[in-house]
């Protein structure tokens, strides 16, 4: 093929894209006349994305890099501006009528990553001066009563304080955030508060005596039963309640049951009207330790339970007097946002910021339409939970899956929170792992990283400040940041004469 013939086939391929664009909107149609003033460009703009990438890019991508041109690697803030850009440099490359400046596109492209970040400083709040990365921190119950543990929090780089509403009650919510709200004034530092609703999570029942524990091997079978009263632990088969008695007649025969974000997992071999016989397939050589309030999983089972539950709506109605962002948790389908957005709107609560927590595979699939809902408010984000994504998709998806997420959040403008198990070890025992280090300068790319507290969750906010602002330097996305490197500052001629240089 002659060079113009190769440069006409690109400018085909990419009529081909923008015509998809196009269509993509058609479809999409009735959801984007919804959305909030706001969003309705980004909206715009993700349902784009979703267009283009239905198809396999790569050897057009690797056409496009050989000229020099952008390989549509970073076209995420702005795809129709980046194909209409690509295709007038096509043009004046072929000569016909030189350079004509590409038409207006939805999202120019000085304007995509301004978009996001005034969508994320409305949501979040200001982004610290020396890291674009926002610092969240899950409150402890000593925080209702221990001000100078918040204050400590706040000046050491805490940007976001969460309250777990799974968890206390309303009186110690309130006692949190007062003293959030006063920690924050004395430092001269905004610190906005989320409220993470508990949504239908399916928790172990209580055992008896208090604070006791199951040891369980593989090979074990428990019983986990719709009784959720304390069970006694000296049972010779042991047994312990599920918080959501739905979950005993979902469940079946065959069906994949995993405990305490995947520490102890296994399969049910039987079933009764009352319990689910569950054989243990993993645990720890040594046994595992399996106590009241841990999560359960069932990535097999299909649940009805949906959010928000009726408990989620009352304790809505406390969180609106003191939050300015609430997170959703377990969102599954467009009609759950639906109904949380209703219920915002009779408690009058129209400046509070709205969270999507992603937390299974459901969620996952339906994230499109899950964005374009929520895109009706003009505060609207995205929590990757990673623990809980993990479990329920497997951990060896996860890394696809999160990258995944960051870009369709990036092409709708979504800020992102990047959650779960972040310097986990640090807040927990006081000194982290290498790969926790490597997670925590991966979260840089989100625009908040979630902690969870732990006795040494000080350490951890300092410890955060600092990689996230070393981080900021080196890169903005998927965009590698090219500062002046201080690592080596060769001196040529002494280079020269090194044993090396001579070849000795």
């Amino acid at each position: 093929m002659t060079a113009e013939g190769e440069l006409l086939a690109l400018r085909s391929n990419i009529d081909d894209l923008l015509d998809k664009l196009r269509e993509a909107e058609q479809a999409w149609a009735p959801g984007l006349a919804q959305t909030a003033p706001e969003f309705r460009d980004s909206a715009r703009n993700m349902v784009h994305y979703l267009a283009i990438r239905q198809v396999d890019l790569r050897d057009l991508q690797g056409d496009l890099a050989r000229l020099g041109l952008s390989s549509l690697g970073r076209s995420e803030p702005h795809v129709q501006a980046t194909l209409r850009a690509v295709r007038a440099a096509l043009t004046a490359m072929l000569g016909h009528d030189g350079w004509t400046p590409p038409e207006p596109s939805a999202v120019p492209l000085q304007e995509g990553t301004a978009l996001l970040v005034r969508h994320a400083t409305a949501l979040l709040g200001p982004v610290p001066s020396h890291r674009a990365a926002r610092i969240m921190v899950t409150m402890p119950t000593a925080a209702a009563t221990d001000e100078s543990l918040v204050g400590d929090l706040v000046r050491a780089g805490m940007d976001l304080a969460r309250i777990n509403c799974a968890h206390d009650d309303p009186d110690t919510w309130r006692a949190v955030a007062a003293n959030v709200r006063r920690a924050a004034r004395d430092a001269s530092r905004t610190c906005f508060i989320a409220a993470d609703l508990a949504g239908p999570k399916v928790r172990t029942g209580a055992l008896r005596p208090s604070g006791a524990k199951l040891r369980l091997y593989r090979g074990d079978v428990l019983e986990l039963t719709r009784d959720c009263g304390p069970a006694p632990v000296d049972r010779e088969i042991p047994r312990i309640g599920c918080t959501l008695p739905e979950v005993i007649d979902a469940a079946e025969v065959g069906h994949r049951v995993l405990f305490d974000d995947g520490k102890i997992a296994g399969k049910v071999v039987e079933k009764d009207p009352d319990l689910l016989r569950i054989t243990i397939t993993h645990a720890r050589a040594k046994g595992a330790k399996l106590r009241a309030d841990k999560g359960i999983n069932l990535p097999d089972t299909t649940l009805s339970a949906s959010a928000p539950t009726d408990q989620d709506l009352v304790d809505l109605a406390v969180i609106a007097e003191f939050a300015d962002l609430v997170e959703m948790s377990f969102v599954q389908q467009p009609g759950d946002v639906e109904r949380l957005l209703e219920e915002l709107g009779r408690l009058d609560a129209h400046d509070m910021g709205l969270v999507l927590k992603i937390e299974t595979p459901s969620a996952f699939e339906h994230l499109p339409r899950l964005l374009i809902t929520a895109m009706r408010r003009p505060k609207v984000g995205v929590m990757i939970a990673r623990g809980d994504l993990a479990v329920e998709s497997g951990y060896e998806r996860l890394a696809e899956l999160q990258e995944e997420i960051m870009w369709l959040c990036e092409a709708a403008h979504v800020p992102v929170i990047w959650a779960t198990q972040v310097l986990e070890q640090l807040a927990k025992q006081g000194n982290p792992s290498r790969a926790e280090i490597s997670d925590a300068a991966m979260s840089e790319r989100a625009e908040a990283v979630m902690l969870n507290k732990g006795p040494y969750i000080r350490d951890a906010v300092v410890t955060l400040d600092d990689i996230l602002r070393r981080m900021n330097e080196h890169q903005n996305k998927k965009v590698q940041l090219m500062r002046p490197l201080r690592s080596w500052q060769p001196t040529f001629g002494d280079a020269a004469k090194s044993p090396a240089a001579a070849g000795g």
